[in-house]
């Protein structure tokens, strides 16, 4: 789903804060009609197994100018320095994207308007399924102006007006053999930073504790999605 580009912007340009653009899942999705990916100082795109085109793993980094390219390119190649032996001045990686999988990527971009537009069905698929259902909202674009690729389609439970949890459902799926997820566990949550200090509202929490991620894939079959409304249908 496309951030809130303009009042985002605003406050980067205001305390002059670089934008870093976190556009992993967003390849095909757009704001006022201009890409995501393209809004930050500098963006990341994600071509892992399970996102809208894959090269099977790593991913690339949108920026622009020549000399930040120049440079990320530099650190990502291990940071040798021009010497005719092996030599560092800067600690370096190895983050390349090998060029066969970099060729897969780039035959992959050929269906990357066809994957969004199944992807979007999948979300027009639960809209419809929950319509009528108080209490589960799908998430969807705020106005016309966000045109989201609906990589994945998620949901919001309110238990008191649905009578039934995110986590309900979400073992009632599995007892079918059909995978769903809770929406992502807020990183001040995780074991690894139980020391660390938070600052904020709860919001991360309440949608982890109420939000569950559908199937939505881009090869889901009609039979498919008959099974889950049927699961869904009964459940309700």
């Amino acid at each position: 789903m496309p951030f809130k580009v303009d009042e985002i912007r605003e406050i980067s340009n205001k305390y002059e804060i670089p934008l870093i653009e976190d556009a992993a899942e967003a390849l095909g999705s757009t704001y006022k009609g201009q890409s995501c990916g393209t809004f930050g100082d500098f963006a990341i795109l994600s071509f892992n197994g399970n996102k809208i085109i894959t090269t099977s793993g790593g991913g690339a980094l949108v920026c622009k100018s020549t000399s930040h390219k120049e440079k990320a390119i530099f650190l990502s190649t291990q940071a040798r320095d021009a010497a005719p032996h092996y030599q560092h001045s800067e600690i370096g990686y190895n983050y390349r994207l090998s060029n066969i999988c970099a060729g897969i990527g780039r035959g992959q971009m050929e269906v990357l308007d066809e994957r969004v537009r199944l992807r979007r069905g999948m979300h027009d698929f639960y809209t419809e399924l929950f319509q009528n259902k108080e209490g589960v909202d799908v998430f969807s674009e705020a106005s016309a102006e966000f045109h989201s690729n609906h990589w994945l389609s998620c949901i919001l439970i309110n238990s008191k007006k649905a009578g039934f949890s995110s986590e309900e459902l979400r073992l009632a799926l599995e007892a079918e053999n059909i995978e769903s997820r809770p929406l992502w566990k807020p990183m001040h949550k995780q074991p690894v930073f139980q020391d660390a200090p938070y600052y904020g509202r709860k919001i991360a929490e309440e949608l982890f504790d109420n939000g569950l991620c559908l199937p939505s894939g881009s090869n889901l079959e009609d039979a498919e999605k008959e099974r889950i409304m049927s699961v869904v249908t009964q459940f309700l």
